[in-house]
């Protein structure tokens, strides 16, 4: 699941009326289709007609002739929820064509979250779309996708999003239409991810997803996909029998291929295995090798396999120090050799396919080096390894502070990553002769193009530590302090928290600039981004497998917890005001939300974001890959039930507003429905936005404004003590508004 403890609320304190509030909703089939309200922009900058949401100046005073002095939550803001929407590109993973042009994916919310892929501009054009526009390139393999494409010389091999077939087309002819390389089964029920080329058998070697008998448990395997023929047929199983498999990766002969797999109720960091398979003349396997994971005295989690130019298998795993190091596998011995130890994670958890975390790269002297990220205390590091002399690390010296992927260029590394001032974006790092100093730093692609014209209301994170429940234990949060030029609090208020918990839950989260946080910090509230225990994905915090495993069996309790311990640190530190504690959350960080809402008197309202309320049924209805997730993070039936918020409804007390996709086949639409209608009869405040054509995550532009202002408004209506400065209609809200 990767993307609210309770609280009396005496509703009555609080204004409920606006004199612009207007409700727009439809009855169908018993559910509201709601229509989002058009937002008025004004100029942000004519102080002298700045107004609030009534046009009322209400409890504001000018302090100077450049600043006001106005109650946090109601200052005026450029970071638009259109500009958060806009800004809200995903990219989909990078790579280099034949003649060594970069090549990424970028799904575009402004084209309801089609993602398509871009080529890097020559002699300083303008990239340029591959993808012909009645195409996607996306996989619904394990729903999470991820390594969607593949390119091998000027042959693009894609996954469609609307059917899940697989494509190749070519570069040097974009106006030749894509060709279906898989059958067409007459529905996207088969997905295929992580896919390789081999030319040596002519032939494409991927990861399949079969649903075409079972949604709830479709057999996953290891298939190649012959490309010689003019008719499709039907792709030949290479490897299964396993639950899972990622990374099928080949070496440069065809000789050998390397994979992962791993089975329930296991998930790909709790312990997988590596293996290796010969491969025979007819392009069999003949021979198979469990490189890492089969000694049962060593717990770990192999992950990423890669062989070098030479023929060597690399990988990495968190055996004997907890952390996710890089290896080497001494094949005429069996025995697995580390490389480089450091107490960092060089890797991710396998949410999604794909991930490229290291890659081998060449100096003038031709002895292979490695250029790797690794993270360490909040921090990502880029370094290059280099095993000949005695496994030396050289850090190179680059902006970025958070790091994702890595792709290898001429001469140049492209990396994946964001820092505190610069949002999500590619970087060409170029290297020195030696390989050992970057020289340049340029930015390739951006989520955000228009970031740097907010430098100025842009709130930098803190990264905080606090005491959790637990003696001796602390977690880990990113805080966010209210920012604006132009705007002060009175003297003594505290602002209004939202505290953020992340999806996953063996997620993370990272402090790097992100203009829906900004969006609230920049209206004058404080945000909390927690790490709370169990924290593991995205971006490594660097404390090793101890701190992942503070989840197991404790899910819906130690992330609860660790929420509650920060807004209370928070509290004691002065920085927020306790009676406008809230809290948001999507997939499993909206069962922290909720959980913490029920169990919990800390927070005053919530958000939850297709958030998990019934871990029985999510159990009953969730997609294979996370089947079994919960075995691990809660244990049996009475377990399930007790922490469980829709069994608990009488527990509720204080506000919620839930945002829920229709196609959401992670956390189905039923979970949002129950909690809702539980919350309307107990007659608690409550609110209910259904998005037709959303999955597990809005893509859309509209929805993500959408949630984002309701949200906003919900909190500033029910516990805020303010009017928010923008133009924006509430929705209605059961049990507060009027019928």
């Amino acid at each position: 699941m990767a993307t609210l403890a309770i609280s009396v609320l005496t509703l009555t304190r609080f204004s409920s009326s606006y004199s612009c509030s207007k409700f727009l909703f439809n009855s169908f089939s018993k559910r509201l289709i709601l229509v989002p309200a058009i937002s008025i922009t004004k100029n942000l900058f004519h102080l002298q007609q700045h107004c609030f949401s009534c046009n009322c100046k209400k409890g504001m005073t000018t302090s100077s002739s450049t600043t006001l002095t106005a109650p946090y939550g109601s200052w005026k803001s450029p970071i638009t929820a259109d500009a958060v929407s806009g800004a809200s590109k995903r990219l989909g993973g990078t790579t280099v064509d034949g003649r060594g042009r970069l090549i990424w994916l970028e799904s575009r919310p402004t084209e309801s979250g089609r993602a398509v892929l871009v080529l890097e501009p020559e002699n300083g054009g303008e990239p340029m779309d591959i993808t012909p526009k009645e195409f996607g390139v996306r996989t619904l393999a394990q729903e999470y996708g991820g390594g969607a494409f593949t390119v091998s010389g000027d042959i693009v091999f894609f996954a469609n999003y609307q059917d899940q077939r697989l494509y190749k087309q070519s570069l040097s002819s974009l106006d030749v239409p894509p060709v279906p390389l898989t059958p067409d089964y007459g529905g996207p029920v088969v997905s295929y991810a992580d896919g390789i080329f081999d030319p040596h058998f002519n032939r494409y070697v991927s990861v399949r997803e079969d649903r075409r008998e079972s949604s709830l448990n479709p057999p996953t395997t290891i298939v190649s996909i012959a490309l010689g023929s003019n008719d499709v047929q039907e792709p030949e199983i290479l490897v299964g029998g396993s639950d899972f498999y990622a990374f099928p990766r080949l070496d440069s002969k065809s000789e050998r291929i390397a994979w992962i797999q791993w089975s329930h109720p296991n998930m790909p960091w709790d312990k997988s295995e590596l293996w290796v398979g010969y491969i025979s003349e007819n392009g069999e396997i003949y021979k198979r090798v469990c490189v890492a994971g089969s000694d049962p005295s060593l717990v770990e989690s192999p992950t990423e396999p890669k062989w070098s130019p030479d023929g060597d298998l690399f990988f990495i795993t968190d055996r004997k120090n907890g952390f996710w190091n890089i290896h080497k596998w001494i094949e005429s011995e069996n025995k697995v050799s580390p490389i480089y130890t450091l107490d960092a994670e060089f890797a991710r958890p396998l949410w999604i396919f794909g991930m490229n975390s290291y890659e081998f790269v060449q100096s003038h002297k031709q002895r292979n080096l490695i250029a790797c990220s690794y993270r360490q205390q909040g921090k990502s590091y880029l370094g290059i390894i280099d095993g000949v002399q005695g496994s030396k690390l050289t850090v190179l010296d680059i902006p970025f502070t958070d790091i994702e992927n890595i792709t290898s260029g001429s001469d140049c590394l492209y990396v994946e990553g964001a820092s505190a001032v610069q949002p999500s974006s590619v970087a060409k790092v170029t290297l020195d002769v030696d390989k050992s100093k970057a020289v340049g730093f340029n930015i390739i692609w951006s989520s955000s193009l228009d970031s740097l014209k907010y430098a100025s209301y842009i709130s930098q994170p803190e990264l905080i530590e606090f005491p959790t429940e637990v003696p001796g234990q602390n977690a880990y949060a990113y805080f966010y302090p209210p920012s604006n030029p132009i705007y002060r609090a009175s003297q003594g208020e505290r602002p209004p928290l939202l505290l953020k918990s992340h999806g996953g839950p063996t997620a993370e989260t990272h402090g790097i600039l992100n203009l829906s946080i900004q969006y609230w910090t920049s209206r004058g509230w404080a945000f909390a981004d927690v790490n709370y225990g169990g924290s593991t994905e995205y971006y490594m915090e660097g404390y090793g497998r101890g701190y992942r495993d503070r989840l197991l069996g404790r899910w819906g309790i130690v992330d609860v917890n660790d929420c509650c311990s920060c807004a209370k640190y928070l509290v004691d530190s002065g920085k927020v005001d306790e009676e406008r504690l809230c809290i948001a959350g999507g997939s499993a960080g909206g069962y922290t939300t909720l959980a913490a809402l029920a169990f919990r008197e800390t927070f005053k309202a919530g958000a939850s974001l297709y958030g998990v309320a019934d871990l029985k049924l999510l159990v009953a209805e969730t997609h294979k890959f996370e089947s079994h997730y919960i075995d691990n993070l809660v244990g049996g039936e009475k377990a399930c039930f007790e922490r469980s918020p829709i069994n608990h409804v009488d527990k509720f007390s204080c506000p919620i507003i839930l945002f829920q996709g229709l196609e959401d086949k992670v956390v189905p639409p039923d979970q949002a429905r129950k909690i809702y209608q539980a919350l309307k009869e107990k007659g608690v405040p409550v609110a209910l936005v259904e998005y037709e054509g959303e999955q597990h995550g809005f893509r859309k532009a509209e929805n993500i404004k959408f949630t984002l202002e309701q949200q906003m408004i919900f909190f500033a209506r029910l516990i805020g003590n303010f009017n928010v400065a923008d133009d924006i209609t509430p929705i209605k809200i059961d049990n507060f508004d009027d019928e």
